[in-house]
C-alpha cells in the first residue's frame, strides 16, 4: 500500500530591503530562507526548490517584480512543484495572481503558520484558537478562493429585490461561526482562569519555559520533568501549553509550563488568537527565555522573543523575573563554548546548558531558587513534639533550612516562606513564629 501524496513545494524567501537602514539591521536572507524551509519540513512538503527574491519597491498585484514572476514560472514547469511557499504575508489579489501567473497553488508565510498550528493543537483550546485564526484569514480571501459567489440569491419578503450574493452569505456564515468560537474560548478562558485561581491556593510558584521555536524548550522541560513531551527537531514540534509539578534541589516544589514557540513575523491576528496559550508566562514567578546560543541567528531571534514579550504586555518590573537560559551547549566548537562561558558570566541571570546532555542544569536550578527565595522572608518556628502536620505543612509549602530537636520534644524550624505563604503559617503557628528578616537569610 502507498503512503500519502507528497506535495511538492518551492520555498521563496521575499527580502524586503530597506536601502535607508544599515546591514546589519536586517536578518540575513539566507537566514530567513532556511527558518521557511523549516515550516515547510514541519508539515511534510517535499522542498524542490529554495529561492530569494529581492524587493526595494513591493508591487501592488504580486509583491514581486515581473522579471521574478517569470523565474519562478519556468521553475515550478521544471520541477514540477505543485506549491509556492511564499515567506512574507500576500494580500487576497497578490495570492489569486502569483497563483493565475505559476498554475500552482501559493501559501503565504501566514497561511503556512496556520496549517502547522493546526497539525499541532491538541487541546480544546488550541484546536478552537486555530480554527478561530483560520476562519479570520479565510474570511479575507473568499474573493480570490470561490469563483462562484457572486451569483445572486432571490429576495425576501414581498419586496423581493436582489436578494444577497453567495459571497456575502458564505461571509457572514464564517462570521457566524467565528462568534460561536468566540464564545467557546471565553468559556475555556474562565475555566482557565479557575485552575489558576486554584494553583494560586496552592499554591506553588510558576516557572514558564519561553523561547524561538526549535530553542529546545521542551526538551529542557523533559529533562526537568521527566514528562513525554514531544520534542523533535521541528518548527512548532509543540502548541499546547504543557505544565508538571517539580520538586528544587532544596524541596520546594513549582510548576513548570512548556509554551509554544516564538517566530519572527507572527501576524498580529495570530499573536491575538493565541495570547491565551502564554497567559502562563505573565503571571510566572520565573520566566526561562531558552535561547539556541548554536544558532547562527541566536541575536536576532532574541530580539524576536522579547519583541513579542513586550507585545504581550510583560513589563519592565517582570523583566527582572527573567532567566536567560543559552541552550545546546553541546553542539558548540570548543572556541565558542569558552567564549560563551565568558561572556554568560559577565552577564547577570544568564546560565549556559545543554538540555540534551544536562550540563549546566544545577546551575540553572540555583539560580532558579535563588530568584524564588529573593522575595521569601525566613522564620524560626517552634513545633511541639506532636504537631507531625505542622512540620509536614513547613516542608510542602516552605524550604526548610535547618531544624533543632530540644530534650524536651520540641522542635525549632527554620524557614523560608514566601510572601504568599507567610500569612498562612501566621495564621496557622501563631506565637511560635517568630520573623529573622530577608538579609540574615541571605547569609545563612
Amino acid at each position: 500500500m502507498e503512503g500519502p501524496k507528497v506535495t511538492r513545494a518551492i520555498v521563496l524567501h521575499v527580502d524586503r530591503r530597506d536601502r535607508s537602514a544599515p546591514p546589519s539591521s536586517e536578518r540575513a536572507a539566507e537566514a530567513r530562507l532556511e527558518e521557511a524551509v523549516g515550516l515547510a519540513l514541519a508539515i511534510d512538503l517535499e522542498i524542490a526548490d529554495r529561492i530569494i527574491a529581492p524587493v526595494t519597491a513591493p508591487r501592488p498585484s504580486t509583491l514581486i517584480g515581473s522579471g521574478k514572476v517569470a523565474e519562478i514560472a519556468e521553475r515550478v514547469k521544471v520541477t514540477e512543484a505543485e506549491l509556492v511557499v511564499v515567506n512574507a504575508q500576500l494580500s487576497p489579489i497578490q495570492q489569486r495572481n502569483l497563483e493565475k501567473e505559476w498554475g500552482s497553488k501559493v501559501l503565504d508565510r501566514t497561511g503556512l503558520i496556520l496549517e502547522i498550528f493546526g497539525r499541532r493543537a491538541s487541546t480544546r483550546e488550541g484546536t478552537l484558537q486555530v480554527e478561530l485564526a483560520h476562519l479570520q484569514y479565510q474570511k479575507s480571501r473568499l474573493v480570490r478562493s470561490w469563483t462562484h459567489l457572486e451569483r445572486q440569491r432571490g429576495g425576501f419578503g414581498f419586496l423581493g429585490g436582489p436578494g444577497e450574493s453567495q459571497l456575502e452569505a458564505d461571509r457572514r456564515i464564517i462570521q457566524e461561526r467565528i462568534n460561536r468560537i468566540e464564545k467557546q474560548l471565553e468559556s475555556v478562558v474562565k475555566t482557565r482562569a479557575l485552575h489558576r485561581k486554584g494553583r494560586a491556593r496552592v499554591p506553588y510558584p510558576v516557572i514558564a519555559l519561553v523561547g524561538y521555536t526549535n530553542a529546545g524548550k521542551s526538551t529542557l522541560f523533559n529533562r526537568l520533568s521527566g514528562a513525554g513531551v514531544l520534542a523533535k527537531d521541528l518548527l512548532f514540534a509543540t502548541l499546547d501549553p504543557t505544565m508538571r509539578v517539580i520538586e528544587l534541589p532544596h524541596g520546594r516544589k513549582v510548576i513548570i509550563s512548556d509554551t509554544v514557540g516564538f517566530i519572527s513575523d507572527l501576524p498580529t491576528s495570530l499573536i491575538a488568537a493565541f495570547r491565551a496559550t502564554l497567559e502562563e508566562v505573565l503571571s510566572a514567578d520565573v520566566i526561562l527565555h531558552v535561547r539556541d546560543v548554536a544558532h547562527a541567528d541566536a541575536e536576532a531571534q532574541a530580539e524576536d522573543v522579547d519583541r513579542v514579550l513586550e507585545e504581550l504586555g510583560i513589563d519592565e518590573l517582570r523583566r527582572s523575573h527573567i532567566i536567560e537560559v543559552w541552550n545546546k551547549l553541546d553542539l558548540l566548537p570548543a572556541e565558542e563554548r569558552a567564549a560563551r562561558e565568558a561572556q554568560a558570566l559577565r552577564k547577570p541571570g544568564c546560565v549556559l546548558v545543554s538540555a540534551v546532555t544536562g550540563e549546566g542544569l544545577p546551575a540553572l536550578l540555583e539560580l532558579v531558587e535563588g530568584r524564588l527565595g529573593a522575595a521569601d522572608t525566613v522564620y524560626e518556628i517552634l513545633l511541639d513534639p506532636e504537631d507531625g502536620q505542622g512540620q509536614a505543612w513547613l516542608h510542602d509549602r516552605g524550604e526548610v533550612l535547618s531544624r533543632r530537636n530540644y530534650e524536651d520534644g520540641r522542635i525549632l524550624m527554620k524557614v523560608r516562606l514566601g510572601s504568599d505563604r507567610a500569612g498562612q503559617a501566621q495564621a496557622r503557628f501563631g506565637n511560635a513564629m517568630k520573623l529573622l528578616g530577608q538579609r540574615r537569610a541571605a547569609a545563612e
